[in-house]
């Protein structure tokens, strides 16, 4: 089973918007054209899903009309989490019908996408609510399907100062869940603009880059990193198994350059 996981797209009501340099529709159709063109890098690239971790807009609501329009006609299920540039309640609203689900859990095949809502309204950093957390011990405990567990946070440090202050607040309270749950395979997350690949207690730990501007990793203060528009690919295997690739758009960030 195949899954394509973007994140960060933050995109705004008008077309033109950018982030750092970046204009983020036209950034987020350039990464959505590679993640379906058909090739030796992606043969036969036929997602059961859409993987959305958080960050759909950057403080506009008026962008969640622009990533309907893009995704919709993916025709594919879009499952979709809120980060801390979202505004959750028009998030929900907007996405309120097929192919987009707003958190919650989604059942493919041998495996359960649990996707929780980290957002803590007037902070950067994020935090899991009593009820999400009793949600995601109840999902976990009620099926015993391979589970990836979604939220826009990352529940661990990445090794950069300033980053690390705006995580998951809770974190150990969240891993207690975790922990108590054998059949959790993976953890993803989105927000760190970097690429993160580790392992806990046999759970794999995933953070993966923006489909705009990326932050430098490990770094003290606050500072842009150069690599281009990037997502991830999954391949999920029914005895629990997690294939998965990063694809940066390095051809893309070739001919920026060049125009500049």
């Amino acid at each position: 089973m195949q899954i394509l996981q973007i994140t960060d797209p933050h995109l705004y009501g008008n077309a033109s918007g950018s982030l750092r340099g970046v204009e983020t529709d036209s950034s987020l159709r350039n990464v959505l054209d590679d993640a379906f063109a058909p090739g030796v890098s992606t043969p036969n690239a036929d997602y059961s899903a859409i993987l959305v971790t958080g960050d759909l807009v950057q403080d506009d609501p008026s962008g969640y009309l622009r990533f309907k329009s893009i995704f919709a006609s993916l025709r594919k299920p879009v499952l979709c989490i809120p980060g801390n540039h979202d505004e959750p309640d028009a998030m929900r609203r907007s996405l309120d019908q097929e192919p987009f689900q707003y958190c919650g859990t989604h059942a493919i095949g041998r495996w359960q996408f649990i996707m929780l809502d980290s957002y803590e309204p007037g902070h950067v950093g994020g935090r899991l609510s009593a009820s999400e957390l009793s949600r995601l011990d109840a999902a976990l405990a009620n099926s015993s399907a391979h589970a990836l567990v979604c939220l826009h946070h990352h529940p661990v440090e990445m090794g950069s100062r300033w980053l690390d202050g705006i995580g998951l607040a809770n974190a150990g309270e969240f891993w207690g869940v975790i922990d108590s749950h054998a059949h959790v395979r993976g953890i993803v997350w989105g927000h760190v603009h970097q690429e993160y690949d580790g392992e806990r207690n046999g759970v794999r730990l995933l953070g993966t880059p923006s489909t705009c501007a990326q932050f430098l990793p490990k770094s003290d203060r606050y500072a842009v990193d150069s690599r281009p528009p990037a997502y991830r690919r999954f391949n999920l295997h029914d005895d629990g198994r997690i294939d998965t690739e990063v694809r940066w758009l390095e051809s893309l960030a070739m001919r920026n350059a060049a125009a500049r």
